[in-house]
C-alpha cells in the first residue's frame, strides 16, 4: 500500500478550501463522495468570503499577538467571534495563552467583519 508523504502542513480557512473544491469540481467535472459532502458542509457553514477572510487574517497578523499562531487566525477567521468570551472559548481548545487584553483587540478586529 502507497503511503502518501506530507510534504507541507498548512492550515487553510473554509473559504478557501471552498474554492480548491470549486477548482476539482471544474477540473474533474464531478466530485466524490466525502468532497461532495465537504461541499455542502462548507456551503451551509462558511461565514465570511475569501477576499474578506484574507483581510481579516491580515488583520489578526498585524495584531501581532503573542504566541498566537496561523492555525489559531485561521480557527477565529472561520468562526468570526463577537465578543472577548467567544474569542476565549474558541482558543480554549488549544494549549495558547492569550491575555484579557489581547482577547479583547481580537474581538475588537473581528466585531467589524459580523454580518
Amino acid at each position: 500500500m502507497v503511503k502518501p508523504e506530507i510534504i507541507q502542513d498548512t492550515p487553510i480557512s473554509m473559504a478557501e478550501l471552498k474554492e480548491e473544491i470549486n477548482k476539482i469540481k471544474k477540473k474533474e467535472g464531478k466530485l466524490n463522495f466525502r468532497a461532495e459532502k465537504t461541499e455542502e458542509y462548507l456551503n451551509q457553514f462558511t461565514i465570511l468570503s475569501s477576499k474578506k477572510e484574507q483581510e481579516l487574517k491580515e488583520k489578526l497578523e498585524k495584531l501581532k499577538i503573542p504566541r498566537l499562531k496561523e492555525e489559531h487566525i485561521i480557527k477565529i477567521v472561520d468562526l468570526v467571534p463577537g465578543s472577548a468570551e467567544e474569542v476565549k472559548g474558541i482558543l480554549q481548545g488549544y494549549t495558547v495563552t492569550v491575555t484579557n487584553e489581547n482577547f479583547k483587540k481580537i474581538a475588537e478586529c473581528v466585531k467589524k467583519y459580523q454580518e
